[in-house]
């Protein structure tokens, strides 16, 4: 069993670098296809594929759900990609759709302008054409339209952040008060004025009140409940924006939880949501499902990490 192990772990290390690759020439694509070599497409299917929210061709979006029918609605997750407002698709996070489906979710997955035509505001534009298109929609696809949660990783968990905690956005869609039952952020920028990188200064930098574009601004004793994930590594966000926002929200008495995670950074936290990754650590995973569970979401036991 010595070699099936060392194999594995090399195996993983060179994923691993496949990945932060990936991730620098804007390919996520690679860990969409490691999870699906190791097995991640087991249990799920691509219900729809670029179906249009809007008139824009960013605004089109993917559903993944569980393969066995049910009769009772699902309760549904809007995962929302990363990429630092300037790249990302849809199509390479299937891996999240599928983690999730497993689990017995429905979950869709919303493209959204890219910068410099998707800048602030449009990108939250766009969040909440999507979020208006799950309400009116996914009850056909077998989602609960009452049991939407809304999850993102780095650039996606702040567009998912300012859905949940600015009500305009969404009332400009038509989308009641209270859709969002709850918001899981990984590796989010929440408090990261002044603007430090070139992503953040393309999306940000012509907005004439910069506290404007920030999630701690909007921090209200009445928003849906919120579990902010960080590594404790990470450098490219970094984890003082989750304690930031998860103090401020918890001062107000809004129910908040701020986890970091030890050995963790940008984009290992990500990766421990696919195959072969998650297999070896499910800290991640685990945290979303007993998150998502405790607001409505499906009661499991938490996922196996497999023998070494």
């Amino acid at each position: 069993m010595g070699w099936i192990l060392i194999t594995l772990t090399l195996l993983a290390a060179a994923l691993f670098g496949i990945y932060r690759y990936a991730v620098a020439t804007n390919g996520v694509g690679l860990l969409d296809w490691a999870d699906q070599t190791f097995g991640g497409t087991q249990g799920t299917r691509v219900a729809l594929h670029d179906v249009a929210y809007g008139p824009l061709p960013a605004q089109q979006l993917e559903v993944v759900v569980p393969a066995a029918p049910s009769a009772a609605k699902r309760p549904v997750v809007v995962f929302i990609y990363g990429g630092g407002w300037r790249s990302g698709k849809a199509g390479e996070y299937h891996f999240i759709g599928r983690t999730l489906a497993r689990a017995g979710y429905v979950v869709v997955l919303p493209g959204y302008r890219l910068t410099p035509d998707g800048a602030f505001p449009n990108m939250l534009k766009d969040g909440a054409a999507a979020l208006h298109w799950v309400h009116d929609n996914i009850a056909e696809q077998g989602g609960d339209p009452d049991r939407v949660f809304v999850m993102g990783h780095s650039a996606g968990a702040y567009n998912g952040m300012m859905l949940t905690l600015e009500r305009q956005w969404l009332g400009r869609e038509g989308v009641p008060d209270g859709f969002i039952k709850g918001m899981v952020g990984l590796a989010g920028p929440y408090d990261f004025y002044p603007f430090t990188s070139d992503s953040a200064r393309e999306a940000f930098g012509h907005v004439t009140d910069p506290a404007t574009t920030q999630p701690i601004t909007y921090v209200r004793g009445d928003a849906p409940p919120l579990l902010l994930l960080t590594g404790d590594l990470d450098t490219t966000v970094k984890p003082r924006n989750s304690l930031a926002l998860a103090k401020a929200m918890t001062a107000v008495g809004a129910p908040t939880q701020a986890v970091v995670l030890k050995g963790v950074s940008h984009e290992s936290i990500i990766m421990k949501l696919a195959q072969p990754f998650m297999a070896r650590d499910t800290r991640v995973i685990d945290a979303v499902l007993a998150f998502l569970a405790s607001h409505g979401g499906i009661a499991s036991a938490p996922v196996k990490a497999r023998e070494g």
